[in-house]
């Protein structure tokens, strides 16, 4: 199963992403968002998994085809592309998910990771009527949770030095205060990009069982 690229209207503009459509029609649609690293090959590679899987995968490019492949390039890419457009990116992209042939017109998954997880959280607080369940991997992000109607549940270590259990802890905590009721998952000892094959940080163990827990709950 393999996808394509494609571009999509943004505020008059045109950005880039990935399309995976599966074989079987009316496939419910999921949203994954990027790190800090760009659409590189393993997200596209992602919404092949997930197409291979029955999901309509959709992988917009927040970054306008930049690519990173060291921390201090992801750093850079992501201090210098502007948030209104990577946020008029992520806001244009249920729409764009969901009007494809063969795609459920119904509200939508998303799967964010980092920088993509934080987004993840900002797009199902601002249009939650299009977002129904959101998978946050190691991110972090404290928008207006009352406005939330999806469910979540977000993969996360105890020993990450970028994302301090405490922050993920306390975010939690906001959530259910909210009155949502997520589910965290905390895997032990592992680092931050702990799931993607194309890191030193990745853990095999850790990403399989957070592969098999994210397949469960994105499953209509």
């Amino acid at each position: 199963m393999s996808g394509q690229d494609i571009t999509f209207g943004v505020d008059r503009q045109l950005a880039a992403g990935y399309l995976a459509i599966p074989a079987q029609s009316n496939a419910p649609g999921v949203i994954v968002l990027h790190a800090w690293w760009g659409l590189n090959p393993f997200f596209k590679s992602l919404c092949d998994r997930l197409a291979a899987e029955g999901f309509a995968a959709f992988a917009p490019d927040l970054y306008d085809g930049k690519v990173a492949k060291t921390v201090d390039e992801a750093k850079q890419l992501m201090s210098e592309t502007e948030p209104e457009r990577k946020q008029a990116i992520v806001a244009a992209s249920p729409d764009f998910l969901r009007s494809g042939p063969g795609v459920r017109k119904e509200p939508l998954s998303v799967v964010g990771f980092s920088m993509g997880a934080a987004w993840s959280l900002v797009l199902a607080s601002q249009k939650p009527a299009d977002i129904r369940r959101v998978v946050l991997f190691y991110g972090v992000e404290s928008p207006e949770f009352s406005k939330i109607r999806a469910e979540i549940i977000g993969h996360y270590s105890d020993v990450d030095e970028l994302e301090p259990l405490d922050g993920v802890l306390a975010m939690e905590s906001d959530m259910r205060a909210a009155e949502l009721n997520p589910t965290f998952y905390i895997y032990s000892g592992v680092k931050h990009w702990f799931f993607e094959e194309d890191r030193p940080e990745y853990d095999p163990q850790a990403a399989g069982l957070a592969w098999t827990r994210t397949l469960e709950f994105l499953r209509p």
